[in-house]
């Protein structure tokens, strides 16, 4: 009786564990775009920025609710050559902009010249998903 028991909390305990691990995996069709604005275009500062987002949902940062294992909140990566670190939360800085109220666009002021575009999606803690929603990266010319 307490091997059937043993069991039967280990099994238990292992739907779970493989539950709490894919709570914040998104589904494969998910992606994250811009739109409107595309690779190569020649803009004027402010940059408005729309951002898309198909397959998972949108939510504040610190969400607490179920809706955060199905949704996040969108990073902005500026001028960057790399992904940040994608196993910690994404830095915050010039380079880095946080939308932390599940913003869906915004008017970025940039210096003439070329620059590059990416967004990253971030869960409730402002870390990457697993696998992690990234746009293509783009690139615009600033007059």
């Amino acid at each position: 009786m307490y091997k059937q028991f043993s069991i039967g909390i280990l099994s238990v305990s292992l739907i779970f564990s493989a539950i709490a691990g894919f709570a914040h995996t998104p589904p494969d069709e998910a992606r994250v775009f811009f739109v409107e604005l595309k690779d190569g275009d020649t803009v004027k500062s402010p940059v408005k920025i729309r951002f898309g987002i198909e397959g998972f949902g949108i939510t504040p940062a610190g969400t607490t609710d179920k809706i955060r294992h199905q949704a996040g909140h969108y990073h902005l990566l500026v001028n960057q050559d790399t992904l940040p670190d994608l196993d910690n939360p994404i830095p915050r800085d010039a380079y880095h902009i946080h939308f932390d109220q599940g913003e869906t666009e915004a008017h970025l002021s940039l210096p003439p010249g070329r620059h590059t575009l990416q967004l990253l999606l971030g869960d409730e803690d402002h870390e990457p998903h697993d696998p992690p929603l990234i746009s293509q990266k783009i690139t615009i010319w600033v007059e």
